[in-house]
C-alpha cells in the first residue's frame, strides 16, 4: 500500500489520494460509532433521539455521559459503550494519521540515508 524506505517518496496527488481514502475510513469508523450509540441510548436506555445523540457524542468524544441511566440494561450498555467508544477513537485516529506519519518517517529516513552518501 505504501513505498518502501528505500524507493522515492510518493507524488504529492498520490499523497493526496491517501489522505481522502483515509479519512473516509476514520469518518466511516466514526460514523458507526456514533450510530450505534444513538441507536443504543434510545432503544435500551430509551431517551429520546436528541438525547441519545448527545451522550453518544460526549461519550464518543471522551466528555462522559450527561443523563443520569435508571436501568440496568441501560447502564450495562453506557459502559459497554463506552469502553468501545475510547477503542474507536484511538484506531479512528491512528488511520487517519496513518498516512500523515508515514509520509513524515519516509521523507525524514530518505534525509538520514542522503546524509550518509556524502
Amino acid at each position: 500500500m505504501f513505498e518502501h524506505s528505500k524507493t522515492r517518496l510518493a507524488p504529492k496527488i498520490v499523497f493526496r489520494q491517501r489522505l481522502i481514502k483515509f479519512s473516509l475510513i476514520s469518518a466511516g469508523i466514526f460514523l458507526f460509532s456514533l450510530l450505534t450509540g444513538i441507536l443504543g441510548y434510545h432503544f435500551i436506555a430509551g431517551l429520546g433521539w436528541i438525547d441519545s445523540f448527545l451522550n453518544a457524542s460526549m461519550i464518543l468524544g471522551g466528555m462522559g455521559p450527561v443523563d443520569m441511566l435508571k436501568s440496568n440494561p441501560a447502564k450495562i450498555f453506557a459502559g459497554c459503550y463506552s469502553l468501545f467508544s475510547g477503542v474507536a477513537f484511538l484506531s479512528s485516529m491512528a488511520i487517519f494519521l496513518t498516512p500523515i506519519l508515514h509520509r513524515f518517517l519516509h521523507k525524514f529516513h530518505l534525509d538520514v540515508d542522503e546524509e550518509k552518501d556524502l
